[in-house]
């Protein structure tokens, strides 16, 4: 006995663990120097096994490319697929969807309605890009704003309603923060209406998740506004960014975003069979490929039905844990030098970062169901036009205004008067080319030096 009364105390293989996580680095908690070179062999395989799997994940990762995603059940709020899903982010243009509905929700509360007129400040006609642009003083409905802020992202038109909803840009930042608080987003914080560039504003996909089934769930007799294809402004047709809506089988809804901190976002909806399905990409390479991940995560979901009692429980998008951390910054990587086209939320670049599959982001569920699954790319048909432009206009809802209807058809009409004289001008100069007679040709200079020699020798000699 007294043999082994000094033996060290022995650590056993189920206190070795190992952790990893995309934005932490690897930890492995093995046994005191003390062990023993035998325990050491007898616990090495579990030891290195552990390792190898953490650093291998922790190595997949690109650090310079992080992206959230997440795919939740409307309805129920399940939580389908989640891969950063809790950690916080520019929010972008998604912001929108607060803007959205906290507009909804003060014209329920009958503090305006839809035909509310909203006037156009040196503020809001001063925002940058995407905008309508329309001069200072336009004036226009609240049902107009909200179809070009949903359809073209309208800047301008966000901060329009804010200013005409909230009475300051400040006060309707209060509003959609109340509103935030009330529905358990825990992890955003709003201070405009249109998510341009702003210290302290952020948001993560989990929250997105809960206000996205919020206005699913609370206003579904305005369904209609996340779901506009196109809208008609005068002679211009502006088409939705998310372009899911015309070339993915059932999408709905609902909003893009870009900026160069946040990099491309995209919050989609699409049902099939009454099944809706909600799908979050933040932070991918461009919009043609925030796009095509959102369609294969979508139909991920709507194929895994089979597969569903190999995949434990992921809870629902309110039980995700919040991560407290800093808002992902992508913007050396999203606006430097190395791209193709200058970013934008009209980019359709389709080049993505490398690395951008779920095996190679660290997720071991998503890399076991990875290997379960085809890994064919969902393919998108090309975009077609399912529905006619919705018209939008400026000025009161009963009698809107004239202009861009006049300008259209001034337009119109310079543009075939002009077509009309640059025809007729050409018809002329054709006529009066084949009635002019045609130019004698140049003398060969050989000739012309024979005939001016005979002519010398003809000419009488002087006396």
């Amino acid at each position: 006995m007294t043999r082994f009364a000094s033996r060290p105390k022995v650590i056993y293989p189920s206190t070795i663990a190992c952790e990893t996580h995309p934005f932490r680095m690897l930890a492995v908690r093995a046994a005191p120097p003390r062990m023993s070179p035998l325990l050491f062999r007898r616990f090495r395989l579990p030891l290195l096994a552990c390792a190898a799997f953490a650093l291998a994940a922790f190595v997949a990762i690109p650090r310079a490319h992080a992206e959230a995603k997440l795919l939740i059940d409307a309805a129920s709020g399940k939580v389908l697929y989640a891969d950063n899903a809790a950690y916080p982010w520019y929010p972008a243009s998604l912001t929108k969807l607060m803007t959205l509905y906290t507009t909804l929700s003060e014209i329920k509360a009958g503090h305006v309605t839809f035909n509310t007129l909203l006037t156009v400040s040196p503020e809001a006609a001063a925002q940058q890009p995407t905008k309508m642009g329309f001069k200072v003083g336009t004036t226009v409905t609240i049902d107009n704003a909200i179809k070009m802020l949903m359809v073209k992202s309208a800047n301008d038109m966000a901060v329009a309603i804010a200013q005409g909803v909230g009475g300051s840009i400040e006060h309707f930042a209060d509003l959609m923060n109340a509103n935030a608080t009330k529905l358990g987003m825990t992890e955003s914080h709003f201070v405009n209406p249109n998510g341009l560039p702003a210290e302290n504003h952020y948001t993560s996909a989990r929250d997105l998740g809960i206000l996205a089934r919020a206005l699913i769930t609370e206003f579904p007799q305005y369904d209609y506004y996340w779901h506009i294809h196109s809208i008609r402004y005068g002679n211009r047709v502006i088409h939705n960014y998310n372009k899911l809506l015309d070339r993915y089988p059932g999408a709905d809804g609902m909003k893009t975003g870009f900026i160069c901190a946040s990099g491309y976002n995209l919050v989609a909806t699409a049902t099939r069979n009454g099944h809706r399905l909600i799908a979050i990409i933040l932070g991918s390479w461009s919009g043609a490929a925030r796009t095509q991940q959102a369609a294969e995560l979508l139909e991920r979901g709507f194929n895994s039905a089979q597969l569903s009692w190999l995949t434990p429980s992921l809870g629902t998008v309110n039980e995700l844990a919040p991560i407290d951390a800093q808002p992902a910054n992508l913007h050396d990587e999203m606006c430097g030098g190395h791209r193709r086209k200058p970013p934008s939320e009209d980019n359709d670049e389709a080049d993505e970062a490398p690395a951008t599959g779920d095996a190679a982001n660290g997720n071991g569920q998503a890399f076991m169901l990875s290997n379960l699954k085809p890994s064919t790319k969902f393919v998108l048909g090309p975009p077609v036009d399912t529905e006619p432009p919705v018209v939008v206009f400026t000025g009161p809802a009963d009698h809107p205004d004239a202009a861009p209807a006049a300008t259209a058809a001034a337009k119109k009409k310079h543009r075939v008067k002009h077509a009309k004289t640059a025809k007729a001008e050409t018809q002329s100069a054709e006529s009066a080319k084949a009635h002019e007679k045609p130019k004698a040709k140049p003398a060969h200079p050989g000739k012309v030096a024979a005939k001016k020699k005979a002519k010398a020798k003809s000419a009488p000699t002087p006396q």
